[in-house]
């Protein structure tokens, strides 16, 4: 059995969880649960990241103690996983207790290894970022790029990461391939950044007196850690890196962090060295989203555009809110997200096409053989036909293309009803072609039941009440069998509630 590890970028809480979030959590399950029924063995980490001086401030302008103002806003982020039906194995909170003392265990093998040393710092701070903002990367006017505001001028005694000392390995692995950045663009984009002259070292630490919130820099009680060995740090903590637990050994090297583009260098820089600096085999690919932008404008409160994802999901369902994201916003690219959109594409995909094709299918079948599953037969046209569409399918899973995913699910719903049209199993019933009657009802009820194993990764309910009204029932988890096949003759076939109902405008 093949392991899989997948991580999502770990959320700050220093705000409520927004489209962002739920786009990159819906990608990661859908990922994780194809993995699951092609027989993998998967683990599943998300988490929060509680620490920096933004939640500080946050925390101290609302008049809450910080620990109880990050755990009221991860008790949020941990909500998603029944409102998103998210299906991760283990949530890390970075105020755990064994994650501090995670990170504290990977700075001092660093430290062991030279590659720690204190310094004077002087640079550009961004309170937005939580980070130093290099002075060519500043705006024309001399704004934060991200926050469009000046940053701090700082200038701390801090510790420093020797990333330059791993910078010509970590442009080998990435031009190699060993560390697969997806997509290409965004390994173009880090192997630019790294360039002829290298990545630079880091500030890796904040004065106390600074950031009083935050994980104490070993044997140095008056420094905190800096976000990167902190945050970072989670995706080994969160399996058992502090005591190299057998599930640590299990699973890691991790097989895929997925993140955003903003924070790619970070992962695909600064992680990595750290890794390396302190022995750890490094992870064997990133997967890189882009952003959500709302009305073809990016978010933002002045404008009132923000994307709430829970509102969609208490008026349409969990469900259509994940087969937007996914079908709809580039899985490697910038999306828009769109109300009328949402609405055209619920009605169109899934009421009129998917909901459509499983009400015809299963109501001829009742009306026309008993409600019962007709003896297998074996059409090579129909057959040849899904075995293409399935083989697109797991391409795009295995290459992080989700859409692709999507719109081979899309291709299998258009045929079946495209065959019920050609074919008119009501003609044939009329004129009492039994036989072949029983040859197009099976090969529907065939081409539905790969239709529901297709959608279990997005529709991880509905495919199960797909499957389950043709008689093909799985207790918990749906493995997949794209094998032509499948239905036994005589299972017996029911109808259920409107699976997609139609949104009026």
């Amino acid at each position: 059995m093949k392991k899989f590890y997948l991580t999502t970028a770990i959320a700050y809480v220093n705000a409520a969880p927004h489209v962002g979030h739920a786009l990159e959590f819906v990608q990661a399950d859908a990922l994780t649960r194809y993995h699951r029924a092609n027989g993998d063995d998967v683990f599943f980490l998300t988490g929060t990241d509680e620490h920096g001086v933004k939640i500080y401030e946050t925390a101290k302008e609302a008049g809450v103690e910080t620990q109880k103002f990050v755990d009221l806003n991860a008790e949020k982020f941990m909500a998603l996983k029944d409102i998103l039906l998210l299906s991760y194995d283990d949530f890390i909170r970075t105020t755990s207790d064994f994650h501090k003392k995670g990170a504290q265990k990977i700075w001092s093998k660093m430290n062991e290894n030279g590659d720690i040393y204190k310094s004077i710092y002087k640079g550009n701070y961004c309170v937005g970022c939580e980070a130093f903002v290099p002075e060519k990367d500043l705006d024309n006017d001399g704004n934060c790029p991200v926050h469009k505001k000046k940053p701090k001028i700082l200038e701390e005694e801090n510790y420093f990461f020797k990333l330059s000392k791993y910078s010509d390995k970590i442009k080998k692995l990435i031009e190699t391939d060993e560390l697969l950045i997806l997509p290409q663009e965004r390994k173009k984009e880090m192997l630019n950044l790294i360039g002829e002259d290298g990545l630079k070292d880091v500030s890796f630490s904040r004065p106390k007196s600074v950031l009083p919130w935050g994980i104490s820099v070993p044997d140095d009680d008056s420094q905190v850690m800096y976000v990167w060995c902190d945050a970072l740090s989670n995706y080994i903590t969160g399996i058992g890196y502090l005591e190299e637990t057998e599930q640590f050994k299990k699973y890691w090297p991790c097989d895929a962090h997925l993140i955003g583009k903003d924070i790619l260098r970070f992962h695909a820089g600064i992680w990595i060295g750290m890794l390396l600096s302190a022995d750890v085999t490094v992870p064997k690919a990133i997967y890189v989203h882009g952003f959500v932008t709302s009305e073809g404008q990016k978010m933002s409160k002045t404008l009132g555009n923000v994307v709430n994802p829970l509102e969609y999901v208490e008026k349409y369902g969990a469900e259509a809110l994940r087969w937007f994201l996914l079908k709809e916003i580039l899985t490697m690219d910038d999306g828009d997200f769109g109300h009328k959109r949402f609405v055209e594409v619920y009605n169109s995909d899934l009421a009129n096409s998917f909901g459509n094709l499983v009400n015809r299918v299963v109501m001829m079948t009742e009306r026309y053989l008993d409600a019962k599953v007709p003896s297998v037969t074996s059409n090579g046209v129909v057959m040849d036909k899904l075995a293409g569409f399935v083989k697109e399918y797991e391409n795009g899973f295995e290459s992080f293309d989700l859409k692709k995913a999507c719109e081979a699910l899309v291709s299998v719903v258009d045929f079946g009803n495209k065959y019920i049209d050609e074919n008119k199993p009501w003609v044939l019933a009329k004129e009492n072609d039994l036989k072949k009657l029983r040859n197009v009802l099976y090969d529907l009820l065939e081409i539905l039941r790969f239709a529901g194993m297709m959608a279990y990764p997005i529709f991880p309910k509905t495919s199960l009440k797909i499957l389950d009204q043709i008689g093909c029932s799985f207790e918990k988890n749906i493995k997949f069998e794209f094998k032509w096949g499948g239905l036994k003759e005589g299972n017996v076939v029911k109808k259920a509630d409107v699976l997609f109902p139609r949104v009026e405008k």
